[in-house]
Parts: structure tokens; sequence; C-alpha cells
């Protein structure tokens, strides 16, 4: 997760941040029932939300008011549940526009970029190398969140048109969750694929990140590495 004022690398059971200031914080990812995690569609939503969890914490990456607004973005769909529904395309448009500007705001796009070169040069075992300048790892990552929305908006657009039950309040809103689920469900269906064919689904995604992210400077990789590095001490410990 890239942000505009350092980097946030997450492992299954570890997170860090490592900002701008020099500073690095780190913490453990929640640890969802087991129950929920083999369930189809609710493993894909409860995986979904606690990638978010690092953004939450009261010692963790975000502040105060950063955090509201973040939930405010989330709870916007629930509104739907009692504004007619002509109301939902100016509420979906109004928040990817919030969503979009805190996402691309400072530095954000080339710590995005510093973002996957720091875990590519991690998987193929490059991190020193990486950090000398030696390498450059690609700045395009296959499990980029980039590639998620990439899938998830016409996911959303065919579930829109094919939702067979007749139009209520709740409709916006158990679209918007079922097609998150539905797409978390593709997602790791194509992550975990050695089909060429699956592959096919990451390459929208792939094509935006020339949009999502810049080169980043040398400080900027080594800022990210600096949360690999905390990531992996933890995990390895």
């Amino acid at each position: 997760m890239a942000r505009a004022d350092g980097v946030v690398i997450a492992s299954e059971h570890f997170w860090a941040f490592a900002s701008r200031d020099g500073s690095v914080r780190e913490g453990a990812m929640p640890a969802p029932p087991r129950a929920l995690c083999g369930v189809p569609l609710v493993r894909g939503l409860v995986r979904l939300f606690s990638a978010l969890s690092p953004l939450f914490r009261g010692a963790g990456v975000a502040g105060r008011a950063e955090r509201v607004l973040l939930v405010a973005l989330l709870l916007a769909p629930l509104s739907l549940l009692v504004l007619p529904q002509s109301a939902s395309l100016p509420i979906g448009v109004g928040t990817a526009v919030v969503l979009l500007a805190w996402m691309l705001r400072g530095r954000t796009l080339f710590l995005h970029g510093a973002e996957h070169r720091a875990i590519a040069a991690a998987e193929e075992r490059r991190l020193v190398a990486t950090w000398d300048a030696n390498a450059r790892p690609s700045r395009f990552a296959p499990r980029c969140g980039t590639n998620f929305a990439a899938l998830v908006v016409p996911v959303s657009v065919l579930f829109d048109r094919l939702w067979p039950l007749p139009a209520a309040l709740y409709t916006p809103f158990a679209v918007t969750l079922l097609s998150l689920a539905l797409t978390m469900e593709l997602w790791q269906i194509v992550q975990t694929s050695r089909s060429r064919a699956a592959r096919l689904f990451l390459l929208p995604g792939l094509g935006l990140q020339r949009l999502t992210t810049r080169e980043p400077a040398q400080e900027e990789t080594q800022l990210a590495l600096t949360a690999v590095a905390a990531v992996l001490r933890r995990e390895l410990d």
C-alpha cells in the first residue's frame, strides 16, 4: 500500500510502514475466524477488509481525520438504503473522485512503483542488489490492487445488469457487496492459476498501472525495501 508519506508492506501475519520521515511502524495483521475463511464469497470480503486494517489501527498508518474520511467512503453505499435510486450515480462518482484524490496525492504514484519494485526484489531474491541500485525489478505487479479494481468494474456492471430481484432500497448496496465478493473469488482463481488464459484477466490492470505508478527515485525504492525488510524479519523470527 503506497501512501503520500511512505509505504506499507503487509504479509499474512505482519505489516510495516516505512515513513519518509525515517520512522518505521510495525504491527500484526488480524486473524479472521477460520470458519469464515472457508466460506465462498464471505472469505473474499474478509480478506479484502483485513487488508485495510493497518489504516485503522490507533497507532498505525493513518491519522484520525484520515480514518474518519475512509470510513465515510466505505459506508457511502449504505446511504443508498434510504436515498432514491437516482442518487446512486452521483454518490458513486463523488465517492470515486474523493477516493482517487486521496490515493493519488503527493508522491503516492512514485511510492506505488517503489512498493512493487521492493516486493519483486524480495520474490526474486535481489534485495541487496536492488538497494544498491544494481538491479531494477519491475514496477508493475500482478497482485496490485489496481488489477483488482480493473476486474471489479466490469463485474459490477455485469452484475447490475443481471440482478435477478426486483429493484429495492437495498439493491445498490447488495450489488456492490456481491460484486466485490465475486471479484475476490475471480481474483483468487487468477492469482493461483498457471494458465495463460487466466493471466489475460490481469492485462487491463497491468495497463492501468502505467497511470497509477511512476518510476521511483532510488531513495523511494529504499524506503519500500525498508518496510519489506521489517516484515521479513518478523516473519523469519
